[in-house]
């Protein structure tokens, strides 16, 4: 995304009712917020591949291609359907649905996401037993983060 696309959608949201804007563009993921009182901040970092001539975007891209990225876990990923907070069980002080090492069937529970004040259900896609459980209890969890390894 470049520079002049991005400063637009700045004053897009300054100028909207809108409170947050995230977009995904390739690669590059930017997510604007706008403060309480004052101006519109960026939260995350873009990572773009910036020409030559553009000296002060590529001194800026560089310390966010730094952070090594964590190492994928080996077997099948579960993944967040939705953006939610993440549950292991069905009420708070109960046992979860499954801990690593559980053996699970296709279509088992393995917890619930709160999305929008409604507890949705998510089960197995596949077969197999529980080597990892990538999410907290309570956490929030965005669309696509891993949540299980089944294997």
């Amino acid at each position: 995304m470049d520079l002049r696309k991005l400063k637009t959608l700045i004053d897009l949201v300054a100028e909207s009712g809108i409170s947050e804007l995230e977009i995904t563009e390739g690669d590059g993921k930017v997510r604007i917020v706008k403060s309480q009182p004052g101006p519109v901040t960026m939260q995350a970092p873009m990572q773009m591949a910036a020409p030559a001539a553009a000296a002060p975007a590529t001194a800026v891209a560089a310390p966010a291609a730094a952070v090594a990225a964590p190492a994928a876990p080996e077997g099948h990923l579960v993944k967040s359907p939705m953006v939610g907070t993440f549950y292991r069980s069905a009420q708070p002080g109960a046992e979860p649905f499954v801990a690593v090492g559980s053996q699970v069937k296709e279509g088992d529970t393995l917890c619930i996401i709160e999305a929008m004040k409604l507890m949705n259900e998510i089960e197995a896609d596949k077969s197999g037993t529980i080597r990892a459980v990538l999410a907290d209890n309570g956490s929030p969890v965005e669309f696509g983060q891993p949540l299980f390894v089944i294997e």
